[in-house]
């Protein structure tokens, strides 16, 4: 098969390590040739090009800036990348004919570029909902479910799902909440398809701990928490600053934000001006790197504003149980990850709402152990994404009958 995977994500090859480059690599790795839409936003100053390695070629579009940025930029930049991105298709892939084309959300505003691709070659569409936008700005009160911004992405929205011959949602409140607001959309074409990655092994023994804790400076005698990812309004950045700040004294745990993003600048001047011996932020790093830090850690942190109604999924979930690590998740009430790691007995939750809750639970972390192997093995239980690919795999073939 010619699949066809559209993303506002940087991707430069799939043999880096992600969500969306371990499922593509497993389509290469069957005999499919892909094909990637990855935009080149306007701050990289680059102009557009395409890199081509064996059985994948990467079309990487210049457009506007939409991430790590403000929303009136991100809104415009995001409005115009469809016409740019339909347009480069066109010029660079059109004697290509796709039999499958795959995109995830965000963002919601490429159903014409989809649209396209179906009527030109009659291509499968699939997507991988991983944001419900634009209830998700109102949740956090960007803009109201009666302003002219709503109207027009929630048309969007409605008709990307239109065009999708299958959705695959991040877990069953997921699946839930899409059919209860969308019930036009026929549920058979819905499905459990999870943020999932290849799984590998970073647990380590104390031994191999404390000499990456010695490389990164860190305590080799306390508990150490660590967040890494985006740092923007969904991450509840206040409720985690007062919650870093009311353990800014306690000698046996030590936090570490590493990350970047919109709200970066106000969690990085907070830990600076107060002096904090044991909170630090790191900038965002590569990848090996972080993923190498987080295996000298002890628990993962994961945050969600508690105004969410949308059932938000992280996916620095499956970075932390690659290396083992128990996760304590600050979320809202709607989400069905603080079940799961309940369920699972690979960590717990609290609603993101009182500080007090969050300490409690840091304090309950810093004496209870978790099994690393368990933790490991429940990912490659739950999030393994060779049964992601199978599940997309099986949609094509029932599709080609």
């Amino acid at each position: 098969m010619n699949i066809l995977f559209l993303t506002l994500l940087e991707i430069n090859s799939i043999d880096e390590r992600g969500i969306y480059q371990d499922l593509l690599r497993q389509f290469s790795a069957n005999g499919d040739k892909v094909f990637i839409v990855s935009p080149c936003e306007r701050r990289k100053k680059q102009n557009t090009h395409t890199i081509t390695d064996g059985k994948t070629t990467i079309l990487r579009p210049k457009i506007g800036n939409t991430q790590k940025t403000n929303i009136i930029e991100k809104g415009i930049s995001t409005l115009t990348l469809e016409g740019i991105i339909k347009r480069s298709i066109k010029q660079n892939f059109n004697s290509i004919h796709f039999d499958l084309v795959l995109y995830s959300t965000p963002p919601i505003t490429l159903c014409n570029v989809v649209k396209y691709i179906k009527k030109r070659d009659k291509a499968l569409s699939y997507l991988l909902l991983k944001d419900i936008f634009p209830q998700n700005a109102v949740d956090l009160e960007m803009f109201s479910d009666k302003s002219i911004f709503y109207k027009l992405f929630r048309g969007k929205e409605k008709r990307l799902y239109a065009l999708s011959d299958y959705i695959g949602c991040m877990s069953p409140a997921n699946i839930s909440y899409l059919l209860s607001h969308n019930q036009e959309i026929d549920p058979k074409t819905v499905e459990l398809c999870p943020n999932s990655i290849e799984p590998v092994s970073y647990i380590l023994n104390k031994e191999e701990k404390d000499t990456l804790r010695k490389k990164y400076k860190l305590p080799l005698d306390k508990k150490i928490f660590i967040y890494g990812g985006n740092l923007g309004a969904p991450q509840a950045i206040d409720f985690m600053l007062e919650g870093l700040k009311r353990q800014a004294e306690l000698s046996d745990r030590y936090f570490i934000i590493a990350g970047s993003g919109t709200h970066s600048d106000k969690v990085k001047t907070f830990i600076k001006s107060n002096s904090f011996s044991n909170i630090c932020f790191l900038n965002a790093m590569p990848k090996e790197d972080y993923d190498k830090l987080v295996a000298c850690c002890d628990v993962g942190l994961i945050f969600l504003d508690s105004r969410f109604t949308i059932p938000n999924y992280p996916s620095r979930l499956l970075s932390y149980m690659q290396a083992g690590l128990p996760v304590l998740a600050a979320i809202d009430s709607n989400t069905d990850i603080g079940s799961f790691l309940r369920d699972k007995n690979i960590g717990d939750y609290c609603i993101s709402k009182e500080p007090e809750d969050f300490v409690r639970l840091a304090d309950e972390f810093c004496t209870k152990e978790y099994n690393p192997q368990h933790i490991y093995s429940t990912l490659c239980e739950s999030f393994n994404v060779a049964d992601t690919y199978l599940t997309i795999r099986r949609r094509c073939d029932e599709n080609n009958r």
